[in-house]
């Protein structure tokens, strides 16, 4: 068993593509023609970051209720996890890259970590190994 996607709701496939490939450095796994429930056009869209195994399924919301939730996915709290093995290198990358930073990087007894706005506002923790 495992857990292959995550969703997340954004406002435009490819502004969202452009930001998880470019700020955050993910792979375009899938981007392919898709249809709703109901028959309309839409994409299947998975970006991933390298060498992972879990995906993160990048849905345009479709109707008020879903362009609610953009940004608010997990109701304000940190709700996405990115660990990295060289969190210094990573937190310079992103933040050169234009990734909002909304906590300065600190250290913690599961290691350092900065919290980091997505591209739909979404709250993510940048984690990387601990100081020594």
């Amino acid at each position: 068993m495992r857990l292959e996607l995550i969703t997340i709701v954004v406002d435009d496939y490819d502004r969202a593509i452009a930001y998880f490939t470019g700020a955050l450095g993910f792979d375009l796994v899938e981007d392919s023609p898709s249809l709703t429930n109901d028959g309309r056009p839409k994409r299947w869209v998975v970006v991933r970051p390298p060498g992972a195994e879990t995906g993160v399924l990048l849905a345009r919301a479709d109707g008020p209720r879903q362009a609610r939730a953009v940004g608010d996915q997990v109701a304000g709290r940190v709700g996405f996890f990115l660990r990295v093995d060289d969190f210094d290198a990573a937190y310079e990358r992103m933040a050169a890259a234009g990734v909002e930073f909304v906590t300065a990087p600190r250290s913690e007894p599961y290691g350092r970590v900065a919290v980091f706005l997505d591209i739909a506002g979404n709250r993510w923790d940048l984690l990387g190994p601990s100081d020594g």
